[in-house]
């Protein structure tokens, strides 16, 4: 049985310098991976490669048995959460969650029960009219999952999803990412530069450095055989077993 979701052979170049230098990963469906790396290291540029944000110079990516290297984000049905989330302003929270939805022509009440299902998935019901500038850091990135989920992606993408959380809401907000992930069954992959996000959220790991996949496993698999010394530097810091 092939995987659900496979990256193969991943390459992206920006001028002379190799951001992705042959990646190759597979998930299972429902299968949640972490990339994991320093700065540098080539994951957010192998997250926009697989949103469409990026096209590769050599590579594929497919999902599902289709093959998405050269489709645009929308067709691919791949929900995104940025960094910064990229909610807007001007907006409430419903329309926020709405927005995606809308641009592929869903309207009327079906519109307004699927934006109702979405908030109400992220513990958000009734918070459609709220203005995104009285909402929390905690409640702004639900309601980026809430748009991301909305149109009932087939992957979901996160690029380093508790950043921007002061350090003692993370602990919490990655049990509800995580329990999110798991009630809602949808194959995911996150970006993250933190070892205990990464062992916590990802059911395996894969570790990048200077655009180069060094080795993919359980976290448990990580921590006890690093495949060499900058996986056992790296992750050996984590206090996650």
């Amino acid at each position: 049985m092939s995987p659900f979701l496979q990256l193969d052979g991943l390459v992206k170049r920006f001028d002379a310098t190799v951001a992705v230098d042959g990646v190759t990963l597979t998930l299972e469906r429902g299968e949640i991976l972490a990339l994991l790396g320093p700065s540098g290291s080539g994951k957010t540029t192998t997250l926009r490669l697989l949103a469409g944000f990026e096209t590769p110079d050599a590579g594929r990516v497919v999902v599902d048995g289709e093959d998405v290297t050269r489709t645009d984000p929308v067709a691919r049905r791949f929900g995104m959460v940025f960094q910064h989330y990229a909610l807007f302003p001007h907006l409430d929270a419903g329309q926020n969650v709405g927005f995606g939805l809308e641009s592929l022509g869903v309207g009327g009440k079906e519109l307004e029960r699927r934006v109702s299902r979405a908030l109400a998935l992220v513990d958000l019901a009734g918070f459609e009219r709220r203005r995104i500038a009285q909402l929390s850091g905690g409640q702004q990135q639900r309601v980026a999952l809430a748009r991301a989920l909305a149109p009932e992606p087939r992957v979901l993408l996160l690029d380093e999803p508790l950043s921007n959380l002061d350090p003692t809401l993370r602990e919490r907000t990655r049990r509800e990412i995580r329990d999110l992930i798991r009630r809602v069954g949808i194959t995911t992959v996150l970006v993250t530069h933190e070892q205990d996000e990464a062992f916590d959220l990802g059911d395996r790991v894969a570790v990048l450095r200077g655009g180069r996949l060094e080795q993919v496993g359980t976290p448990d698999e990580l921590y006890a055989a690093p495949a060499n010394q900058f996986v056992g530097g790296f992750v050996g810091r984590s206090s996650v077993v």
